[in-house]
């Protein structure tokens, strides 16, 4: 895996300053420890760091085609890229090294844009072209790789694998943009294009540029989207056809020169991929876990469970997780604020597989892939119940309901019913919404200075999800949801999260529960097959009977996090009062003073957890202070757009 920067002048062939390109590039080194390369030329700048994992001794960046006049800088692994090899070898292309690096050269050279489309991987990258005049970049269909741009004073297109590289460049204006600012404090993270930065995008995924000098720089072109149905399959075959799936995709993602292991948490996924990954290797896999403080024992009972069956050469650690004195270095991370806090014990369990080995494999994506989520379930059973009632009696009533009925944190399950009064109240994507929504619409109103609120003006976040269900173009509620989440959450959460700690300790990460073929094959399922009754991901499970242990895989569903509701308590109270009340936020105008402190002190008092939205503000502290105010020139006012 690498990290990859870029400098194209739009305007002309003027010198780029190479010292400002290596300074772009040293500011994402831990994504390339094993080597770095930078190329310039008239109009054109290329930045590589490189963490070899692939024809070690060859595939340096940047790499040229033989006349020079194509030059590439690329992130990522190309798993057909040895059928590609082939079938670009009797197109005529002579290939120089065993990478796939060379491969997307050559494909770009023979197919154009169109070369993403044969690309069976993850990958982010740029080609610059000098006979046809212009810049390529591209990312995979599913966002596991990263492509941030800007564009500096109408005059630079600029590119890198995370935004701190483009913070290193002095033209770059750090202005908030609100609207995202909102969607991350509904979210828990800022949605693909947008970033924390009005003049800052992500390319989406499954999307490509053609960048061209002296036009006006077009709007990111979509290559490839997920179609859901429902084709008819039994049980039985589509068991047998998920293993013989799932064993080859983890088969094709352990090419590898350096060592490999897998992350093993003892669930349905990490433990699945394991028994795959034992079945195609020679020797024992090597295979981490991580527990958290006292209760870590048990934790790790699970993952030694499927380690001693497949007799994997386990490491494990126990680690005592502290949000409050870590999440200013996880917010550096990240560039900009992100609210997942299982990013914490993630980068730790990344910091205990990188002492062993370079690549690892991970079992993420199973719940979105085959509705694992306890939140499918629910929005299940509240869409029967929406479908049932007219809606000039069900809106009228249950918002009545949802609003006066109390907000009971500290109650049983059962008598948690605000919430779901309020989902049932309304549409169908609002009611999904709210269920991912990390700070409620009217909660971050009262949060929101009267300067943030004239700002955003009447954007509403549900309408991201809204717009994610209509373009699913299919009638089935939980094909709808799953939908939305590959398409923000996915990307936008859990796969940031992944390569973020993962780059941070410069390991690399391969998913094989997302290679597209397989996501593919799983959205045309029945989705009785995946969510039945009170049960998700039952098709894997079912697929996975004879090779995981029955306790692992009809335990509890944990997540990979600790509660923070206790660390907020007590003495932890006192800290986030300091953090949330002191100089960085209060200094930015964006959030009200006294709605922040009746939150810690209702949360101290025990009558309200707000555990999730104190971390999330938390999170936006740690972005003002390491990355927002370090930066050369910061204002320590807030800063809009357009104003």
């Amino acid at each position: 895996m690498c990290g990859i920067v870029g400098i194209f002048d739009l305007a002309g062939l003027n010198e780029v300053d190479s010292s400002l390109v290596r300074r772009m590039s040293d500011a994402i080194a831990h994504r390339g420890p094993d080597g770095d390369g930078i190329h310039v030329e008239p109009g054109v700048g290329f930045g590589h760091r490189r963490l070899a994992i692939i024809d070690v001794s060859g595939g340096q960046q940047p790499m040229f085609n033989k006349d020079g006049s194509i030059a590439i800088v690329y992130n990522g692994e190309i798993y057909n890229y040895q059928e590609l090899i082939a079938e670009l070898t009797a197109l005529g292309c002579v290939f120089h090294t065993h990478c796939d690096t060379e491969v997307v050269i050559h494909a770009w050279d023979k197919w154009g844009p169109d070369c993403v489309k044969r690309f069976r991987g993850m990958f982010a990258f740029a080609v610059h072209d000098r006979r046809r005049g212009c810049l390529f970049i591209g990312r995979d269909r599913l966002g596991k790789k990263p492509l941030y741009y800007a564009i500096v004073k109408g005059r630079y297109f600029l590119f890198a694998s995370e935004m701190k590289a483009l913070l290193v460049h002095p033209l770059i204006e750090r202005n908030l943009d609100p609207v995202a600012a909102d969607d991350y404090f509904a979210f828990g993270y800022v949605p693909d294009p947008a970033t924390i930065y009005a003049g800052i995008k992500k390319l989406p995924p499954a999307h490509t540029m053609v960048i061209r000098r002296g036009a006006l720089v077009p709007k990111p072109d979509c290559y490839w989207r997920l179609a859901f149905g429902s084709r008819p399959i039994s049980e039985a075959d589509a068991a047998d056809f998920l293993i013989a799936k799932l064993r080859e995709t983890t088969r094709i993602r352990l090419m590898s020169e350096v060592p490999l292991g897998a992350f093993l948490s003892g669930g349905v996924d990490s433990s699945g991929i394991v028994a795959m990954m034992a079945g195609e290797l020679d020797t024992p896999a090597k295979t981490f876990a991580i527990g958290f403080g006292e209760g870590g024992t048990d934790e790790l009972v699970h993952a030694r469970r499927v380690a001693d069956r497949y007799k994997t050469d386990h490491r494990e650690e126990q680690v005592n997780v502290d949000p409050l004195g870590s999440y200013r270095a996880q917010a550096a991370i990240f560039d900009e604020p992100f609210a997942d806090s299982s990013s914490i014990p993630t980068l730790r369990v990344c910091q205990l597989a990188r002492r062993h080995v370079a690549v690892a494999l991970s079992g993420d994506a199973g719940d979105e892939v085959f509705a694992g989520y306890r939140r499918y379930r629910m929005f299940a059973e509240t869409e029967k119940w929406r479908n049932r009632l007219p809606e000039a009696f069900r809106r009228p009533v249950f918002g009545m309901l949802g609003d006066v009925y109390p907000k009971l944190d500290w109650a049983p399950q059962w008598l948690r019913g605000k919430s779901t009064f309020q989902e049932l109240a309304s549409e169908s994507a609002v009611g999904y919404y709210r269920t991912v929504c990390k700070i409620s619409d009217s909660l971050r109103d009262e949060l929101y200075a009267p300067k943030m609120r004239r700002a955003i003006g009447g954007h509403c976040p549900s309408a991201l999800i809204a717009s994610a269900m209509e373009e699913a173009d299919i009638d089935d509620p939980i094909a709808r949801a799953q939908y939305a989440d590959i398409m923000t959450y996915l990307p936008g959460d859990i796969l940031t999260k992944v390569d973020r700690c993962s780059m941070a300790t410069s390991l690399e990460v391969r998913v094989p529960m997302l290679d597209h073929e397989f996501v593919e094959w799983a959205a045309q399922l029945p989705r009785s097959l995946c969510l039945d009754g009170g049960e998700g991901k039952k098709i894997l499970k079912r697929a996975l009977e004879p090779y995981v242990p029955q306790e692992n895989l009809y335990r509890k569903k944990q997540g990979f996090a600790t509660s923070l509701a206790s660390h907020f308590s007590g003495a932890g109270a006192a800290r986030v009062r300091k953090a949330l009340l002191g100089e960085a936020m209060m200094d930015c105008g964006l959030l009200d003073r006294d709605t922040i402190s009746t939150m810690i002190d209702a949360h101290e008092s025990g009558s309200r957890d707000y555990s999730q939205p104190l971390w999330t503000l938390l999170m936006f502290e740690g972005f003002l202070s390491e990355v927002h105010y370090a930066g050369a020139g910061a204002s320590r006012a807030l800063a809009y757009a357009g104003e």
